[in-house]
C-alpha cells in the first residue's frame, strides 16, 4: 500500500508563525525579530533550568525511589544521580537504615490500657507494654505495596501478633520464665504478617517493656514471683552443696577402695604364705613324721610360754623333776617350768 511521506519539519516557519504572533511586535521587522529571539532564550534557559532540577544526591543509608509519569520505574543507591524533574518524574528519598520505634500499651510514660490489656491462655489478664523496632527492607513495597505501612498498619499488625502470643502462654510464663520466648514468638509472627501484607519493613527487635497483671491482684501475683524466686534460690544453694559435696565423696569412695584393695591383698598374701607354709610342714612331716611333730610342739611351747626358763625331761629315760629343782639357789626372777617329752602315738 502506498504510504504518503510526513512533511518535514520547517523551523524557519516555526519562526515566522511566532514572530507573527508576537503581540509585541512593531512595526519594523528588526524589532519583531529581538522579541521573539528574547523569548526563545528565556525558552531555553528555562528547559536548562528544569533539567537541572533532575540531579540529585542520595546520601549513604537511604535509597531513592524513582517514578516515571506517576508509575515505579527504578531504585538508585547512594551517590549523584539524574532523572526526569517533575512532572515527567517523581522521586522520593528514604532512610532505609533508620532504626524507627513503635509502642504498643503505652506512649513515653502514659498507659493504654485498651492497648496493653489482653487475655493469657488460661483465662486471666495481663498488662503488656511492647517496644518493636524496625527498618525499611524494600522501598517500593514501603511507598505503594502497603497503606501506611509505619503507622496504622504496623501498629496494628504488632497488636494482633502481641495478642496472639500471649493469648497461648498462661499467665505465670507471661509474667516470669517464658519473657524470651514470647518476644521471639512475637517478633516472628509480626514479621510474618507484615511480609504478607507487603510493607516493606524489617521487624529487628521487639522487646517486652512491662508485663504485670491488674492493680486488684498485683500483690498476690508478687507473693507468687517472690516464692518462685525464693524457690530457686534453695535449689541453687542444693546444687552448690551438692557439687561441693560430690568431689569429697568420690574421694572417700576412691580412699575405701583403695584401702579396701591394700587389705586384701594382704590378706592374700597372707593366706598364701600360711598356705605354703603348711604345705612345706606336711612335706617335712611325711618325711619324718616324729622328728616334726617334736619340733611343732617345742615351737608351740616357746610361744605359747615365752620369758619361762623351760627344762626337758625325758620321762621314758627315768628323768624326773626333782632332779632339776634349785633348792639352795634362786633364779633371776623366773621359776622353772618342765616340759615333758612328747611322746609318739
Amino acid at each position: 500500500m502506498y504510504r504518503q511521506d510526513e512533511p518535514e519539519v520547517n523551523l524557519g516557519q516555526i519562526l515566522e508563525k511566532i514572530r507573527s504572533f508576537n503581540p509585541f511586535k512593531s512595526g519594523g521587522d528588526g524589532g519583531g525579530n529581538g522579541v521573539a529571539y528574547f523569548i526563545l532564550g528565556l525558552f531555553a534557559v528555562g528547559i536548562v533550568f528544569w533539567l537541572g532540577t533532575g540531579i540529585y544526591t542520595v546520601q549513604p543509608g537511604e535509597e531513592a525511589v524513582l517514578r516515571l509519569v506517576g508509575r515505579y520505574y527504578d531504585t538508585t543507591d547512594p551517590g549523584l544521580h539524574w532523572f526526569w524533574a517533575s512532572p515527567i518524574g517523581e522521586r522520593n528519598v528514604l532512610r532505609v537504615d533508620e532504626v524507627r520505634r513503635l509502642e504498643i500499651g503505652v506512649r513515653g510514660s502514659a498507659p493504654i490500657p485498651d492497648e496493653s490489656q489482653m487475655i493469657t491462655g488460661d483465662q486471666n489478664i495481663v498488662d503488656v507494654q511492647l517496644l518493636v523496632q524496625y527498618n525499611i527492607k524494600s522501598s517500593q513495597d514501603f511507598l505503594f505495596k502497603a497503606v501506611d505501612p509505619a503507622g496504622l498498619t504496623i501498629k496494628d499488625a504488632a497488636e494482633t501478633s502481641l495478642r496472639q502470643v500471649v493469648g497461648q502462654r498462661a499467665i505465670d510464663d507471661v509474667l516470669t520464665i517464658e519473657k524470651e520466648a514470647v518476644q521471639e514468638d512475637t517478633r516472628l509472627k509480626l514479621q510474618e504478617l507484615l511480609d504478607l501484607y507487603q510493607t516493606g519493613i524489617r521487624v529487628t527487635e521487639v522487646k517486652l517493656l512491662n508485663v504485670r497483671p491488674p492493680d486488684q491482684v498485683q500483690d498476690a501475683f508478687d507473693d507468687v514471683v517472690r516464692a518462685r524466686e525464693d524457690k530457686d534460690r534453695i535449689i541453687n544453694l542444693a546444687d552448690a552443696y551438692r557439687e561441693a559435696q560430690l568431689p569429697l565423696a568420690r574421694g572417700d569412695a576412691a580412699r575405701l577402695m583403695e584401702s579396701a584393695e591394700a587389705f586384701k591383698e594382704t590378706r592374700v598374701a597372707q593366706a598364701t604364705g600360711q598356705a605354703e607354709r603348711f604345705v612345706a610342714v606336711l612335706q617335712e612331716y611325711e618325711k619324718a613324721p616324729d622328728v616334726t611333730r617334736q619340733r611343732l610342739y617345742l615351737e608351740a611351747m616357746e610361744e605359747i610360754l615365752p620369758g619361762v626358763t623351760k627344762f626337758i625331761v625325758d620321762a621314758e629315760n627315768g628323768g624326773n623333776l626333782l632332779q632339776l629343782l634349785p633348792l639352795n639357789e634362786t633364779t633371776n626372777g623366773t621359776s622353772p617350768f618342765s616340759v615333758p617329752t612328747p611322746t609318739s602315738n
